[in-house]
């Protein structure tokens, strides 16, 4: 079964988000992600993870009848929560992608402090069977 883990939280203030961390707790937060990662990866449930960028940077792109790119910004600039990464993984159960997710969840931050940040979990569906 496969799983995302969406790393979701409330949009930093302007000049309070991980811009604003010590060096030291930066480092710290990433080299839990390396640490984390290769876990995953040792434990063969690793499929992917990547990091995403702040809004306002993400763009929304709808066709237009001519079938050309319209470009807005979004998704949702105004929101109040964020996707700021996510990691998929192939697990037995999905007690197995709480379990990770709660390992996730608890990604040092400012001070060395567990961030407890929520981590949305849904499962992957898998495609329609191959048409001989």
């Amino acid at each position: 079964m496969r799983f995302i883990l969406m790393m979701t939280g409330a949009a930093p203030k302007a000049g309070q988000g991980v811009e604003a961390w010590s060096k030291d707790d930066f480092a710290r937060h990433i080299q839990f992600m390396v640490d984390t990662n290769a876990r995953l990866k040792q434990d063969g449930t690793f499929v992917d993870a990547q990091g995403l960028d702040y809004p306002p940077q993400p763009k929304i792109v709808r066709a237009t009848r001519e079938r050309k790119p319209s470009v807005t910004d979004g998704p949702f600039i105004e929101t109040k929560e964020h996707l700021f990464g996510y990691w998929i993984v192939e697990v037995g159960t999905p007690e197995e992608a709480y379990e990770i997710a709660a390992g996730i969840s608890a990604a040092p931050g400012p001070g060395g402090e567990p961030m407890h940040m929520p981590i949305e979990v849904r499962q992957v569906m898998s495609g329609p069977a191959p048409i001989d």
